[in-house]
């Protein structure tokens, strides 16, 4: 007999089976789409849950670490049965009290084939399930008959793809509001931009807030990771100056583009000295957290400092906001441009919001740095030739040279690498030497 997940009630939040939320106090930490990894995990509650089968649920779960007021939402999909099916072993969290008694194997349902196909029919059909909205866009299809298959790489979202045609991504922390991902390529869809993939289809849900859940886009088969490219040819040293300046102008067509389909905003006069600010706050923060990094923070001010000083600013604008080598696929002899959420770790106003486009230069300027670092033997000198490059080809389509407001550009490569050494300090301590080489490059060159 069948007994489901949890008991299904209003959407009020509840404290889940203690059982349950020990195992979630577990596994919710090992995942990579997890923001609160490092710290205790003080409360877990269900504030949503919709049955997609007997044994499986789509679940909206709050989690507050020790020491935190607000906490956040997490998208979960999980099943529970007696006995599953062998093939869901491998991704299970572990045992758990059944509500009707007896014991469960709770799995995460993402890597059940039987429901991967329901949510696929679910966006295909459109409509309502519980708290859940599914809706596709005018004029697209959503084919039948795919076969499913969960991608291994997973970063802030998960991903299914069916059939090598469509990818499902699943947001996996959920903020009240729009996702960008969904809202960028929906308009940069709309005016026919060819080069980012356009949404088909999409769901949300609408208690306890109404936030975006995941998407459907074309799935480019046979892609080529760019960041994979980049490690090759700076392995070995090779020539990627052409592929760098390609690189360039396709992101600044895409700024082009995305001042097309969001008007800029008129920036404030005291935009520098705010954002010096800002970037002077997040360096305090991250050196209590980074001792290595106290040394720098003088010069570093410095930087920053200039840049507030400057008349090099540049307008606002929707921008990537998560911008790297690993954000661009090769595809059909072009560039796509993928992955809009921005920086996950920041709230969703921030990523929404208009922002200078020298922070997505910035982005793969320090993606060449790192490309540059992966092998046995660093290769600086391949980095500085692909930096160049992509200024160049930026400015082509871009409408300026980042090199021509070089306070500017300066100032958000620091803040950038202050960023990446809190980031693989906390999470990749073996790599903290890149970021560092930066900081220090940086800050010896004023």
């Amino acid at each position: 007999m069948t007994q489901p997940l949890i008991e299904l009630g209003d959407t009020r939040p509840s404290i889940l089976n203690s059982s349950l939320s020990d195992l979630l106090g577990r596994w919710l930490p090992a995942q990579r789409w997890y923001v609160g990894r490092g710290l205790r995990i003080a409360e877990i509650s269900v504030t949503a849950a919709t049955a997609l089968t007997p044994e499986c649920f789509h679940l909206l779960v709050h989690v507050r670490e020790a020491g935190e007021q607000q906490g956040s939402h997490y998208q979960l999909i999980l099943g529970a049965a007696v006995d599953p099916p062998p093939r869901l072993w491998r991704h299970a969290l572990g045992y758990m009290d059944g509500p009707a008694g007896g014991t469960l194997l709770v799995y995460d349902a993402l890597h059940d084939h039987r429901v991967a196909v329901v949510l696929l029919d679910r966006l295909r059909e459109g409509g309502k399930a519980g708290v859940l909205r599914f809706e596709s866009f005018p004029r697209a299809s959503v084919p039948t008959g795919l076969t499913p298959r969960v991608l291994d790489t997973e970063q802030s979202n998960s991903s299914i793809v069916y059939g090598d045609r469509l990818i499902l991504k699943l947001f996996r922390r959920i903020e009240q509001g729009m996702n960008p991902d969904l809202e960028v390529t929906a308009r940069l869809g709309r005016a026919g931009y060819p080069s980012v993939p356009a949404p088909t289809a999409w769901f949300y849900v609408t208690e306890p807030f109404w936030g975006t859940l995941g998407m459907v886009q074309p799935f480019l088969a046979g892609a080529t990771d760019c960041w994979q490219l980049a490690l090759e040819s700076a392995a070995v040293r090779g020539d990627f100056v052409q592929q760098a300046r390609g690189l360039g102008r396709t992101t600044g067509e895409l700024h082009a583009a995305l001042a097309h389909v969001f008007p800029p905003t008129a920036r404030e006069g005291h935009h520098l000295p705010r954002l010096a600010e800002e970037m002077k706050h997040r360096l305090k923060r991250s050196a209590e957290a980074v001792p290595a990094l106290r040394r720098h923070v003088a010069a570093l001010e410095g930087i920053f400092a200039d840049a507030a000083a400057s008349d090099s600013d540049l307008p606002l604008q929707r921008i990537h906001g998560d911008l790297h080598l690993g954000q661009v696929l090769w595809a059909d002899g072009t560039w796509h441009v993928v992955d809009f959420e921005g920086e996950p770790s920041r709230p969703l106003t921030e990523r929404r919001a208009d922002q200078s486009p020298i922070r997505d230069v910035v982005g793969m300027l320090r993606s060449f740095d790192y490309a540059a670092h992966m092998s046995p033997t660093p290769h600086p000198r391949w980095a500085d030739q692909c930096r160049s490059a992509f200024c160049s080809g930026y400015s082509e389509a871009g409408g300026f040279e980042p090199t021509d407001v070089p306070e500017l550009l300066r100032a958000y490569e620091a803040d950038r690498a202050v960023y990446e050494v809190l980031y693989e300090a906390t999470h990749r301590p073996d790599w903290i030497t890149v970021p560092m080489a930066a900081v220090a490059r940086l800050a010896g060159s004023r």
